[in-house]
């Protein structure tokens, strides 16, 4: 179950990863608005799933 945890943690900051990717003449406004989106579902999905890990953990099942 650690390594899972650690894996949340890495998909969360490929989550803030995408939301920092700079905009260049070659990825226009849309696509720049998609990774910022993409980046938040992820930051919120995998939050949840490792604040629920960490639930599950303290309750002991």
């Amino acid at each position: 179950m650690h390594s899972l945890a650690l894996l949340y943690l890495a998909c969360i900051l490929a989550g803030f990863a995408l939301i920092k990717v700079p905009t260049s003449a070659v990825i226009s406004a849309g696509i720049a608005s998609f990774f910022h989106i993409l980046g938040g579902i992820a930051i919120i999905v995998f939050s949840l799933a490792l604040l629920y890990l960490g639930v599950k953990a303290l309750i002991g099942k």
